[in-house]
């Protein structure tokens, strides 16, 4: 045989064993584990999980079979990182698939055959998907299912008629899509359903009529976040109703009668429920013996408090903070010895604070904040106790000893405005006056009387230390002289962002340290807590990134202090910079909850918004993740950094202004300057107009300021801290800094009464005060306006637009030609009317948008 032969036949044997090879590697087609293997492979995964043999499917995980020949009726592929549509002749030919779990991934669409499943499926799972579009119009032909699970989709229309149909189903969820107009009638027709939550949406009206009394069975019901309007639906008929949340709905009458004595969770809150609920039917209420959670809270509630509180002896969680309740003792009201949580600020208690309270044993989160309590405070049982808020009240006298040992080692604690004594020797001085506005510490000059010395030695001691810091503080002074100079010498600058101090005093009920080695400490292993970043939801990352980011949230990583928290600087692994925010830890914020609410902030985008890029629930902190802007914010660049040509000194032979290339842009000759600040001003505007009028529900953004709006890489505008609210709760919310906003900033009807709140009128207002600011270059306060004696921005800016005299107020650090001096003064008066007094006279955010581009400065002038 010649040598040609044999690599011919080698070649031959060579080529049969590879398609051999090949065959037995590649599953038969028109079978399931053929099906199976095309979805993986399609939709982005591992074609073979842990490369196990396509002949035995079975065995792969999340999938399972029954019969010999290997069908398959489950597959749970949650959570693998499953891109785009789902793809047709793949998964629905799997003909006897019961179970199907696709959850936790990145799903558009469903597969255009997908109701070929409608003869076997019982159990769908799409959550946490991003699925557009319409709910399926087939689904009727499901008539097996059991559990459909469609929650945190992209789902919008209404919910289909033929849902009704699915006389089998016991799970229903489709909580957080853009689901609209009413639930349909025919819902009555899933008579078996066990759990329904149609939560966040945009679901509104009338329920349908019988809406409570038709699911005998249900244990769950959950309409919260939507628009429902009407009569509370009567549920006396459902035996084993364990939860019920209707809250941030419309509904106006109250039906505590109508509640079943198997449940265990009630929440009403955020609704528009009013009447005197003292008529509610006690014999109703005396039945509530599984209640453990009740919240009534935000409401329009009148009359005293309904009795027999105190005979709810499982109650473990009462909220009815901020309804209107008539003036009542608070020594005569019963409450449950299983307290954990009780919330009753803003319910018009007077009188002392029952001494009865020392037998709560239990109870972690006390709020009795905003009422007319009076007297002393009683000995507290302090064991437990993790938040304290007693303030704005009347109350007098010293805080217990026992309270004063303790009050250290709580969490979050505040006593402000009262008439109280505290000693604050143990206390650092931030938090005694953060916690204790108004008190009056009454330590002795010598709290320890073993160390006492003579009065001479005394004096000597306070002479040497008068002299001692007289001596710091020139040398410091003279330092900083120092510094100023070389910093005038070499005019070398950079936009950054700076560590501001003007927002250090935070005014809410509670202050967050910036020493973050205490909270740092309580995080219990931190790798195994994870961080979620949802551009990217495969990317591994913890809380133990998040430390190494910024050395263990160390003060050289600190950026500013905000009203919400610390922020920090920080490079994440996978070289994201980032701008990692501390919130001001509450409580009362449950880790789903904020979990869900950072979900919803997350997918609010606009190209004038500071994108929200991911989030961490570390312990007890709330830490939220955004884009690093470069660029700083708009209080560096127009107050503390230059802007233009200075009007007492020349800056053109800086080398900030060669090094930086965006800045070089924004100080080049003529109306470029007019342009970017108006650059500036329309951004802003567009940012708030989205949030008031293109989100639901809607966003008040509640302290828009020049330290509020950033600049990107390419100098764009961008507005940060919107949507916070609600994550810091209802304590930060009802005090100054959320309600009564910024010095300088908050309009009229917020400091005019305590009990205001913020509205879209009253970011109108603050966009206004900024919107003075980028036309006349001047702080909201502390600046010498005029011979007017003004002391804010505001003032004087109104007085001198009612005199027309709007030469004077223009920023003479702007080099205008007279060409667009017109727009400038049109400015002025959108600024004027963005201020008026009464809301009702301020325009919309959409109309200052438009009344702004009006006024756009042609890129072709010069």
């Amino acid at each position: 045989m010649s040598l040609a032969q044999m690599a011919a036949g080698f070649f031959a044997f060579y080529l049969s064993v590879s398609l051999l090879l090949r065959c037995s590697a590649s599953p038969e087609p028109n079978t399931d584990a053929f099906f199976v293997a095309e979805f993986f492979r399609k939709m982005g995964a591992a074609v073979v999980p842990n490369n196990r043999n396509f002949s035995d499917v079975c065995s792969w995980p999340g999938v399972s079979c029954e019969g010999q020949f290997g069908k398959v009726t489950g597959l749970v592929a949650s959570g693998l990182g499953l891109s785009g549509p789902i793809p047709a002749t793949t998964i629905a030919k799997l003909s006897k698939l019961r179970v199907l779990d696709l959850g936790s991934n990145n799903i558009t669409a469903l597969s255009s055959d997908f109701g070929e499943l409608c003869g076997s499926l019982s159990h769908l799972d799409l959550s946490g998907n991003s699925i557009t579009g319409p709910l399926p119009t087939d689904i009727s032909n499901f008539k097996l299912m059991e559990s459909l699970d469609l929650s945190r989709n992209r789902f919008s229309g209404e919910i289909t008629r033929e849902v009704g149909l699915l006389t089998n189903l016991r799970l229903l969820n489709l909580r957080s899509n853009f689901l609209v107009k009413r639930i349909p009638e025919t819902i009555i027709g899933c008579a078996s359903l066990v759990s329904i939550d149609l939560s966040n949406n945009k679901l509104g009206g009338l329920l349908p009529v019988g809406f409570g009394s038709f699911f005998k069975n249900l244990t769950t019901m959950d309409l919260s976040g939507n628009r429902f309007v009407g009569k509370m639906p009567n549920l006396s008929s459902l035996p084993s109703l364990a939860y019920l949340n209707l809250s941030g709905n419309h509904f106006r009458d109250l039906v505590l009668g109508g509640l079943g004595q198997a449940l265990q969770v009630v929440d009403l809150s955020k609704n528009q429920f009013h009447g005197l609920i003292s008529q509610v039917n006690l014999s109703s209420t005396s039945n509530w013996s599984s209640l453990v959670y009740l919240d009534a809270s935000m409401n329009e509630l009148t009359g005293e408090f309904f009795p027999g509180l105190g005979g709810l002896k499982s109650l473990h969680h009462l909220n009815l903070a901020f309804n209107k309740f008539s003036s009542q003792d608070f020594v005569h009201i019963e409450l449950s010895s299983a307290l954990q949580y009780l919330n009753l600020s803003k319910t018009n208690l007077t009188g002392n604070i029952p001494s009865g309270f020392s037998q709560l044993l239990n109870l972690k989160v006390l709020d009795l904040s905003q009422n007319h309590l009076n007297g002393s405070i009683p000995e507290l049982n302090t064991s437990n106790l993790r938040v304290m808020d007693l303030s704005r009240n009347n109350l007098t006298g010293e805080i217990p000893k026992s309270l004063q040992q303790t009050l250290p080692r709580i969490e979050k604690f505040n006593v402000s405005f009262n008439n109280l004594t505290y000693c604050a020797e143990k206390l650092s001085p931030a938090m005694f006056n953060s916690s204790f506005i108004g008190s009056q510490s009454d330590c002795p000059i010598a709290v320890n009387p073993d160390n006492a010395v003579s009065k001479g030695r005394t004096y000597l001691d306070l002479k040497l230390g008068f002299v001692i810091a007289l001596s710091v503080f020139f040398s410091s002074v003279g330092l900083i002289c120092i510094a100023l100079g070389c910093r005038k010498r070499t005019g070398s600058w950079a936009i950054k962002q700076l560590s501001y101090r003007e927002e250090q005093n935070v005014s809410g009920p509670f202050c967050f340290q910036t020493d973050s080695t205490t909270w740092v400490a309580d995080v219990k292993l931190a790798s195994s807590v994870p961080v979620v970043i949802f551009e990217k939801p495969l990317l591994n990352l913890t809380f133990a990134d998040l430390l190494n980011a910024t050395s263990n949230f160390d003060r050289g990583t600190l950026l500013e202090e905000g009203k919400f928290g610390p922020v920090y600087r920080g490079f994440l692994p996978v070289g994201i910079h980032v701008a990692m925010k501390v919130l001001v830890p509450v409580s009362s914020v449950t880790d789903e909850e904020a979990a869900q609410e950072l979900e919803r902030l997350g997918q609010i985008k606009h190209p004038n918004l500071v994108p929200l890029t991911g989030y961490c629930l570390a312990g007890e902190q709330r830490i939220v993740i955004y884009d690093y802007m470069e660029n700083g914010n708009l209080q560096n660049l127009l107050h503390d950094l230059p802007l233009g040509v200075q009007s007492t000194e020349d800056w053109t032979s800086d080398t900030w202004e060669q090094d930086n290339t965006c800045a070089q842009s924004i100080t080049t000759e003529g109306l470029t300057t007019w342009r970017f600040r108006h650059k500036i001003a329309l951004g802003a505007a567009r940012a708030l107009a989205f949030l008031h009028h293109g989100c639901f529900p809607m966003i008040v953004h509640r302290d828009v300021k020049a330290s509020s709006i950033y600049l990107d890489s390419t100098m764009e505008p961008r507005l940060a801290d919107f949507g916070l609210s609600r994550l810091v709760g209802i304590g930060m919310e009802s005090g100054n800094v959320m309600v009564h906003g910024s010095a300088g900033y908050a309009p009229p009807e917020l400091s005019e009464s305590e009990n205001a709140s913020a509205t879209t009128k009253s970011d109108v207002y603050t966009f206004g005060v900024v919107l003075f600011e980028l036309l006349t270059g001047k702080k909201p306060i502390g600046d010498e306006y005029s011979e007017d004696k003004e002391t804010t921005l505001v003032g004087w800016a109104r007085a001198l637009v009612r005199r027309n005299e709007l030469a004077s107020l223009m920023d003479p650090k702007i080099r205008e030609t007279r060409s667009c001096e017109k727009q400038m003064e049109e400015a002025l008066r959108i600024a004027y009317l963005c201020t008026a007094d009464l809301p009702s006279k301020r325009p919309s955010m959409q109309q200052i948008v438009g009344l702004l581009k009006d006024i756009e400065p042609a890129i072709v002038d010069h």
